[in-house]
């Protein structure tokens, strides 16, 4: 089974750039070659941890003409949205510490977490715009 697993990994590595399928592929094969479907927990992560950010930003300044609105909402939501990455990079941590899953899948699943946070961070600074004022 390593050898196949090493396969695996190695002909992932083909492709020319890594993007959010890979992470996601990274995390399905984690639970599927170990036979451990714990680790598809990390996938919730990846689904809630822009939902905070997103929120708080839009509640934080409702009025387009009034500047004058505090940062304690985006920084609550800053802080449940790094919550929320660091419980998707702890999570696999703490499940292979307590051994309900093996230490190859914890790798596996916190390198797909590690991918699809850096493809969300670049995703979001390429596309940002910029204001002016």
């Amino acid at each position: 089974m390593a050898a196949g697993l090493k396969t695996i990994i190695a002909l992932s590595f083909l492709k020319p750039a890594p993007g959010p399928g890979d992470s996601f592929l990274l995390v399905i094969l984690s639970a599927a070659l170990f036979h451990n479907y714990l680790t598809l927990l990390v996938v919730a992560t990846y689904v809630l941890a822009p939902v905070p950010n997103w929120i708080c930003g839009r509640c934080a300044n409702p009025d387009d003409f009034m500047e004058s609105a505090g940062n304690a909402v985006i920084d609550f939501g800053r802080f449940c949205t790094g919550f929320l990455v660091v419980m998707g990079i702890a999570l696999p941590v703490l499940l292979a510490h307590t051994e309900l899953i093996q230490l190859p899948a914890m790798v596996m699943s916190i390198v797909g977490g590690l991918l699809i946070y850096g493809t969300i961070i670049s995703f979001s600074r390429f596309f940002r715009e910029e204001q002016d004022f």
